[in-house]
């Protein structure tokens, strides 16, 4: 189906830009390893504007959690797969109290009481109606089954069913309205109860045996919408609030921001990186054992670009197990960038700095073990290259993943198609099959020259070979075997061009990824109606 229509506030065309409206989703979207006080203070940094002071956002940020009944949990981390943390009813709390922060205009909460108990879903909608009538906000909420106390706090009331208006009007003169037309609420009944029962249609079929003397909810619907009074009559007793768009922090303010709370949650994530860490401090012993102290015989050159191959491929290939976290990182950013806290350029530049850092971490050291124990070709300059060049490495295919997470979001779907560019992009490195067996339609030309695979392996074999000198295959009086012949009639390398232009290329290609992956941020949601309609359409 299409849909038209305009968005109209007090009569008047308004786009709901930040500061005019906020949105709690029914799902608590919230970054897991932070705790309450630090998600509720990084999201008024985000929002407030830079003409308050630090320690002023900071106050209104506590404040917040304490009109929320947070205060109690307030040093509790939120928790998630790993961690339990807090409570679904808190969690919900902790969105509300987030996107109070701006004081917008208008607010929606979908279903705000869910996971609550009667007397804790009181007392958050009692406050968000007094933070509204001080703040002068409007709150429009889908509440199912609301306790009578819950009900009473609301001004204005929307019966649905099946998708149709059933009463629109004020909830004071609901009863009246039900009374008027022949359902009348029976005393010492929570008058939402009784309006639901009325109009629910999902269990007839099942209540024909039933003792119980209700009238048809169908028939119900049909008289209600058929009354007159049933008509727009909210609006002329709702008195318009007025629409300010509010100012926010600048682009420096909120990048820094992003970048400090990106680099705490990498930190505490133990699946983010401390894992691959760990796994790499592993492998990358294991590979030195295996390969230790290679020498410079002619076996020694195929064990060499052996190892080369697979410890640049396998630092790669670990990208892939932090895929849940960049699932739940984009899950955050959707949610945050769509109720306007910030943009997506600032999400790429937090993202990309600080897992840099880490990435650095968790390649260097590694790489440190086995580049030693193998015994390498000597020199702090080799060595810095090497490092530099699986560093580069981490950060593109970092870059990669994060598009193949914002395209496919689905976790499982997510690690076959990453798994699956990477393969391919592998196997057409020129060293499973050397560049000039390659099949020249598509495998040749053009994906042995977009691998990344291609320019770090031989970035790296120029690294390690040029300058040394291997024994012939006969040993002791044969002929000696030079760096520079292997790599071009062996390894069939480009010699047009030294290391650095490779290392160069590399550095290229993770920054033509990052900024793939934000235009891919921005289109995707001009692109994402299109092709349901599409597909709708098929």
């Amino acid at each position: 189906m299409k849909g038209r229509g305009d968005i109209m506030i007090n009569g008047r065309r308004e786009k709901l830009a930040f500061g005019t409206s906020a949105y709690v989703t029914q799902e608590s979207v919230l970054m897991t390893t932070l705790t309450v006080a630090e998600a509720v203070r990084y999201s008024a940094q985000l929002q407030l504007p830079d003409s308050m002071s630090p320690s002023e956002k900071r106050s209104r940020a506590d404040d917040a959690i304490k009109q929320m009944g947070l205060a109690a949990v307030a040093d509790n981390r939120i928790g998630g797969r790993v961690s339990k943390g807090i409570s679904g009813g808190q969690r919900k709390r902790v969105s509300i109290c987030i996107e109070l922060l701006a004081s917008p205009s208008l607010i929606f909460l979908d279903e705000p009481t869910s996971g609550l108990d009667s007397a804790a879903s009181y007392h958050v909608m009692s406050r968000i109606a007094r933070i509204a009538q001080r703040g002068g906000m409007t709150v429009v909420a889908a509440v199912h089954q609301p306790s009578t106390e819950v009900f009473e706090l609301f001004h204005g009331l929307c019966l649905m069913a099946n998708g149709r208006t059933v009463y629109f009007g004020p909830s004071a003169k609901a009863i009246e309205f039900f009374d008027s037309n022949g359902f009348p609420c029976p005393m010492r009944r929570n008058p939402s109860d009784h309006f639901l029962r009325m109009i629910n249609t999902d269990f007839e079929e099942y209540e024909e045996g039933s003792t119980i003397n209700v009238p048809h909810a169908a028939n119900v619907i049909q008289t209600l919408m058929a009354s007159s009074n049933s008509l727009s009559i909210l609006s002329s007793e709702v008195e318009g609030v007025s629409i300010i768009q509010k100012r926010q922090a600048t682009f420096l303010t909120k990048s820094v921001t992003l970048t400090k709370r990106s680099m705490i949650n990498m930190y505490r994530d133990l699946g983010y990186y401390w894992l691959r860490f760990v796994i790499n401090i592993g492998l990358f012993l294991t590979i030195g054992t295996i390969f230790f102290n290679v020498g410079y015989s002619y076996e020694s050159i195929q064990a060499r670009a052996s190892m080369l191959m697979f410890t640049s491929t396998f630092v790669t290939m670990m990208a892939i197990g932090s895929f849940p976290s960049f699932v739940e990182d984009m899950k955050i950013f959707q949610k945050e960038w769509l109720t306007g806290h910030y943009g997506a350029t600032e999400f790429v530049i937090a993202n990309t700095l600080s897992s840099t850092l880490f990435l650095g971490l968790i390649s260097i050291l590694p790489a440190a073990i086995a580049y030693y124990l193998v015994g390498l070709q000597r020199g702090i300059d080799h060595f810095s290259f090497f490092a530099a060049t699986l560093w580069a490495c981490s950060i593109l295919v970092e870059g990669m993943m994060m598009i193949v997470a914002a395209i496919v979001p689905d976790f499982i779907l997510g690690v076959v198609t990453g798994s699956g560019i990477q393969g391919l992009l592998m196997l057409n490195a020129g060293f499973f099959r050397l560049p000039s067996d390659l099949p020249k339609p598509v495998w040749k030309y053009p994906t042995y020259y977009i691998s990344y695979h291609k320019y770090k392996t031989q970035a790296l074999y120029k690294n390690e070979f040029l300058g040394l000198v291997f024994e012939s295959i006969g040993g002791a009086g044969g002929f000696n075997i030079s760096g520079q012949h292997i790599l071009k009639n062996n390894l069939q390398v480009e010699m047009g061009h030294s290391k650095w232009v490779d290392l160069a290329i590399l550095l290229g290609m993770s920054i033509l990824y990052r900024f793939l992956f934000l235009i891919i941020i921005k289109v995707s949601e001009i692109a994402k109606p299109v092709i349901k309609r599409f597909i709708v359409k098929v």
